[in-house]
């Protein structure tokens, strides 16, 4: 039996998503300092990492719901269209990621409105500095993929305070509840997180999903698996991938039987050829890698079934964690990394 080893707290930090995404909707209400709806021609969210995926959850919670576009960038470099028109949310949980802090700094340069989410850092001294809202983060989170609820919930607020996603504290009270019953699922023994675990462990995942929800809850999936297991995890997204990766699972069946799996994130937001496609798509891939399982979020509302999977896959990456006998915290490759990039300038 598996000795759990978790030296940051990792699990009480997904254990307490849902209260971390409903302290965060107060936390950003009523921020001061705010564009008018009729200055916003278009909005950029800046971020990387468990930073920057709370891009994809904008897009994929409000961008369908409002009429300018959204775009996510996560590296050093903005748009060519960033302008006095342009709204940038810059998210950084340590407030010292170089490739939002040079973008933001950039998107103020052109004349863009910011808004930064962050715990601190070089982010948020140039927030103070230079008189943009700012909304602090709890510093007292262990990594920054512990803080998605701190993180992604804030652009939102925000969005919905300027007149650009009216309802989205409707939204967010779903997303909460259903947070709320999956957690309560999840903290007991045999539940679907645990039981996946023990189907994937000692294989390489590759998630399976659909439109901007699922991508964002594949992604999710995919990175708390590198950064929690410290373990290969893949993903791609339906009806791209029927039109180059379905073609890769043709050869090297030896490997793909004995040491890849595939899940399948499911929702209500599919459109329906793409239904029809990923049901396709089980039929012809289920006998190419050692298993095939799927998982259909719940939840009233996009923003709600996107949580449900977000929490879910934490979970499950914690399990696979526990399995493999690593500590899910530390990531100490990610530090040597940013070591290296300061030594060999």
């Amino acid at each position: 039996m598996s000795t759990r080893v978790d030296t940051q707290g990792m699990w009480d930090v997904s254990a307490g998503l849902p209260e971390q995404v409903a302290q965060a909707a107060i936390q950003a209400n009523a921020l001061a300092g705010l564009p008018l709806r009729h200055q916003i021609e278009n909005i950029v969210v800046l971020g990387m990492g468990g930073s920057g995926i709370s891009g994809d959850v904008l897009l994929a919670a409000a961008a369908p719901f409002m009429a300018v576009p959204v775009t996510v960038v996560k590296s050093y470099n903005l748009p060519a269209f960033v302008s006095r028109g342009t709204l940038v949310f810059a998210v950084s949980f340590s407030g010292d990621t170089e490739e939002t802090l040079e973008a933001s700094q950039l998107a103020y340069e052109q004349g863009a409105y910011l808004v930064v989410v962050t715990s601190g850092g070089e982010l948020g001294k140039f927030a103070d500095e230079s008189a943009i809202p700012l909304i602090r983060v709890p510093s007292d989170i262990p990594q920054p993929r512990g803080a998605i609820g701190a993180l992604s919930i804030p652009p939102l607020v925000v969005l919905e305070d300027i007149g650009l996603f009216p309802g989205a504290t409707y939204w967010i009270d779903l997303a909460i509840a259903q947070l709320r019953r999956r957690r309560d699922q999840l903290l007991l023994s045999g539940n679907p997180a645990e039981v996946l675990a023990g189907q994937l462990f000692g294989k390489i995942p590759v998630m399976h999903s659909a439109g901007s929800i699922g991508a964002a809850g594949a992604l999710r999936w995919k990175a708390q698996i590198n950064e929690n297991v410290k373990s290969p995890a893949f993903y791609s997204v339906y009806p791209e991938n029927c039109h180059n990766e379905i073609t890769g699972w043709e050869s090297l069946l030896s490997v793909t039987k004995e040491s890849l799996a595939i899940v399948s994130l499911r929702h209500d937001g599919e459109h329906p050829q793409v239904y029809r496609r990923m049901e396709i798509g089980r039929k012809l891939l289920s006998e190419k890698v050692s298993s095939y399982s799927e998982f259909r979020a719940e939840g009233d509302g996009d923003l709600a079934q996107l949580f449900d999977l977000i929490i879910t896959g934490d979970f499950l990456s914690l399990h696979l964690a526990e399995l493999a006998g690593v500590d899910p915290g530390p990531v100490p490759i990610l530090a040597d990394l940013k070591g290296r990039l300061r030594s060999e300038l």
